[in-house]
């Protein structure tokens, strides 16, 4: 087995199957059979497994505690990690190094289908859904979700928006920005995004968001001037008024890292998301500065006595 970054734990490639099959049957076993209730003859896929690509990851003292898999298909799958080890960065570091393999065999996309509590936990790693919800592993809810490999990613409607801010503000450290007509009805004022703004702002964030109309927001009553009211040295608001910049179609968000999300009609959801395109984000973060400069601040905005 190879071995991948420690972090309290190891996560390995597979390259012996059958010596990995004991540790990545209890891990398994015990999330999807015993946890989920996922009946043990679908669960073991003795057929498939010996032919898919498998990572696992292990405690200080070699204990099996997580684990996924690539399939011949371009899917990651059978991700798991024990209970007692979630919320501690290993099923990210499992996705991590699937994704890593994914790469390194040239693999231009790869997909996967999430269970609906996951959808979050994927969706800040870059994977997007598309298509309906349907019933998997006895009746389990899921979500089909993707992400190309290398290139930027298309977004289709407003699930798929959600998924592409998700992935943008976990991505952040300090700074994002904001290009919007209205505050953006049905993506900026989903809960998900506003506790993600939330948790970003008080983590220290700054948020800098240009808008063309003010007004309606405003009157829409947008939670998100809520927010900055409660945390004014987090965001700042201004409004376009040049007529080079109100003629000036797009909406698009980018952060601090290399990740993007943009849309050529920013009435739409539909555009483009990538989270590891640096050239792309400075290239948006030097078209919103001069923008930003001409603006007037939002100063409507303000709670009283700020």
């Amino acid at each position: 087995m190879s071995q991948a970054k420690p972090a309290g734990f190891r996560v390995v490639a597979v390259e012996d199957y059958a010596a990995a099959r004991p540790a990545l049957r209890a891990v398994r076993e015990a999330v999807f059979v015993r946890e989920q209730n996922v009946p043990l003859e679908l669960e073991l896929d003795a057929e498939r497994d010996p032919q898919c690509q498998h990572v696992l990851a292990f405690d200080a003292d070699g204990e099996p505690i997580g684990t996924g898999r690539l399939t011949p298909d371009r899917r990651i799958g059978r991700m798991a990690v024990l209970s007692a080890w979630r919320g501690r960065g290993v099923g990210e570091a499992l996705l991590e190094a699937l994704v890593a393999r994914a790469r390194a065999l040239g693999w231009r996309e790869v997909s996967l289908h999430s269970q609906a509590s996951a959808i979050g936990f994927y969706a800040r790693q870059g994977f997007l859904p598309f298509g309906p919800r349907f019933e998997e592993a006895g009746g389990i809810e899921h979500l089909a979700m993707y992400r190309l490999l290398g290139a930027a990613n298309p977004v289709d409607g407003r699930e798929a928006a959600a998924a592409a801010l998700t992935g943008l503000l976990a991505q952040a450290r300090r700074a994002l920005w904001i290009y919007s007509r209205e505050l953006d009805p049905g993506l900026l004022d989903r809960a998900d995004a506003l506790a993600a703004l939330r948790r970003f702002a008080v983590d220290g964030g700054q948020v800098r968001v240009l808008l063309h109309d003010p007004a309606a927001p405003q009157r829409a009553l947008a939670p998100l001037i809520g927010l900055a009211q409660r945390l004014p040295t987090a965001f700042e608001f201004r409004a376009v008024e040049e007529t080079v910049d109100q003629n000036d179609p797009a909406a698009y968000c980018v952060n601090d890292r290399e990740g993007w999300y943009y849309r050529p009609l920013g009435h739409r959801f539909d555009g483009e998301t990538r989270l590891d395109d640096g050239p792309r984000a400075r290239q948006l973060r030097a078209r919103f500065e001069p923008v930003w400069e001409r603006a007037r601040p939002c100063t409507e905005f303000r709670a009283l006595g700020i």
